[in-house]
């Protein structure tokens, strides 16, 4: 088996997370680091045990010691980076939101195109084995068709006023940040068309939304209603309600590793799907399978799922009036 050679672009705490997972991954190997300064790069190299660390992000876009980059910056800043690795022949894992409107997403999209590279947004939550379980059991009609989905991903920053999330500059907001799980959830739970989205929210300091409640009706006549938040805690737990049954998850809604169904007529039925370590590792080896197998596109996060979220932003957004630096509406 070819071991996959990976290269982490920034170096904060998603970054630590991603470090972790892959030298817990068979199959990979974390080769280098990068980061704005080649201090900051050198110490977090030094605290994972990573053998290079690079002070710019030039320098190990053009090092040929590595076979794929995984982007670790703030939502705004994933298109350049991304761009310039896939213009250096790398694979890219973009961390999610792949970045922050439709517009910037196709440039990247180009360029994987033009440059014949593999190209995926990090959303690891779909890839975990709980979230797989769960699919398959709706899938299989446990719970009867789907009518109603409810999810909630809250949590309260108000002690990091400076953090990125909060920043307009760098496509902060809940709904960017946390929110894009939340719609993830429900379009996987779902393949009808959106008929409608009706969004409020609350709009912070800065002018980006720090609660933001989604109201979505499918075709179906199925209705999600979701909620993000940065400044207010709200329960982590999801429903999926058919008109058989209904699911609600223990932990995370959008990663399960504990749920219950409760289908009509029969007993509640747990099942608990642990991750492989940190939640990241799924990622890393659908990556790699992806990268083995020649593909320049996952079945399972595609191109078209990571447009289509995007767009999902890019309308709520104009509805609840945030708007980016980036934006060209």
């Amino acid at each position: 088996m070819k071991t996959i050679r990976w290269g982490i672009v920034g170096a904060g705490g998603i970054a630590r997370r991603f470090a972790e997972a892959c030298k817990n991954t068979p199959g990979a190997s974390l080769e280098a680091i990068a980061s704005r300064t080649e201090e900051k790069a050198a110490k977090f190299a030094r605290e994972l045990g990573i053998a290079r660390s690079f002070g710019s992000y030039e320098a190990m876009a053009a090092w040929d010691g590595i076979d794929a980059a995984y982007i670790a910056t703030p939502h705004a800043t994933h298109g350049p980076f991304a761009i310039l690795f896939m213009n250096h022949g790398k694979a890219v894992l973009s961390e999610k939101p792949a970045t922050v409107n439709q517009n910037e997403l196709q440039k990247m999209l180009d360029s994987a195109k033009e440059n014949k590279v593999f190209f995926m947004e990090a959303m690891w939550a779909r890839l975990t084995p709980g979230t797989i379980k769960l699919l398959e059991l709706v899938e299989s009609g446990a719970i009867g068709e789907v009518k109603g989905i409810q999810a909630a991903f809250c949590y309260d920053m108000s002690d990091e006023p400076d953090h990125h999330a909060f920043n307009p500059v760098y496509g902060g907001g809940s709904l960017l940040d946390v929110g894009c799980y939340c719609l993830s959830f429900a379009s996987w739970l779902t393949d009808s068309p959106v008929e409608d989205i009706c969004a409020q929210a609350e709009l912070g300091v800065t002018g980006v939304d720090v609660h933001c409640c989604v109201l979505i009706k499918y075709q179906s006549g199925a209705i999600a209603s979701l909620t993000s938040a940065m400044l207010l805690q709200k329960p982590g737990d999801g429903y999926v309600f058919g008109d058989k049954g209904y699911i609600k998850t223990t932990d995370r809604f959008y990663a399960p590793q504990e749920f219950t169904v409760f289908a009509e007529g029969k007993e509640p039925v747990v099942y608990k799907c642990p991750f492989l370590g940190n939640g990241f590792e799924e990622q890393i080896l659908e990556t790699n399978r992806c990268l083995r197998e020649g593909k320049l596109e996952s079945d399972l996060i595609p191109h078209a799922q990571s447009m289509k979220i995007m767009g999902q932003m890019d309308e709520i957004r104009k509805k609840i009036g945030v708007k980016y630096p980036l934006d060209v509406y």
